[in-house]
């Protein structure tokens, strides 16, 4: 059997190490966390051993890396085809890709002055009309990925299973909480929908749990954040 280990950081922060560790665990896949932490200028001590790129996450599949939360999560997608982590629907699936895809790549502005921070609650915080195009924009996105499989707007999770695209939204679900960021019906279902997953409530306990204050992570209580 493959052993898997997730090398991730601070669960208060990294939304990048969320996605996957998210997924191994709802998803019923064991796996060994090794969590490693930020310093104050967002480098993480000891992440040389595991990565070439200096950055978390980190999937060690007996001992080999695999870096990069999309290449994990279609790794282990592929690693376990019993668990339909990509919808089986060619059309439905072809969707969650690019929906993965865009929001790996995609929304600066809400990740810039809206960073995930479990612990904290800043209401309106880092709101201006380039953050509120990436929020219409990811509404728009969750609503393209229910019209795929024809669901009503309020159904659960997009493709009615938990897979890959959930766990990717999960911390845009943390930053809309933490930012009260105002969101139609159907949004404020799904998020609340992905926060009580079992996996996203353990991952909240974590970060909850956690006492470190990282200076880079805090622009908004630094007085770093980007003003526009």
């Amino acid at each position: 059997m493959l052993r898997f280990s997730l090398v991730i950081a601070n669960k208060n922060y990294s939304s990048w190490s969320m996605r996957p560790w998210v997924l191994l665990r709802q998803s019923g896949i064991a796996f060994e966390e090794i969590q490693l932490k930020f310093n104050d200028e967002v480098k993480i001590a000891g992440i040389e051993a595991y990565s070439p790129t200096g950055k978390v996450p980190v999937l060690m599949v007996d001992g080999e890396a695999v870096w990069d939360s999309l290449a994990i999560a279609e790794t282990v997608a592929e690693m376990y085809p019993d668990k339909p982590l990509w919808p089986q629907d060619a059309k439905e699936r072809r969707v969650a890709r690019s929906a993965c895809a865009e929001m790996h790549s995609g929304f600066q502005n809400l990740r810039g002055r809206m960073p995930m921070n479990i612990r904290a609650s800043m209401p309106g915080i880092g709101m201006n009309a380039d953050v509120q195009k990436d929020v219409d924009r990811i509404v728009a996105l969750w609503r393209q990925c229910r019209a795929a499989r024809g669901e009503a707007a309020d159904a659960g999770l997009l493709f009615g299973r938990f897979g890959i695209v959930d766990a990717f939204f999960a911390p845009v679900a943390m930053r809309f909480t933490t930012y009260a960021v105002p969101l139609p019906p159907d949004a404020t279902a799904y998020v609340a929908t992905l926060r009580a997953l079992p996996a996203v409530q353990d991952w909240i306990a974590g970060a909850r749990g956690e006492t470190e204050f990282v200076a880079g992570d805090e622009p908004n209580a630094t007085g770093l954040a980007t003003k526009k």
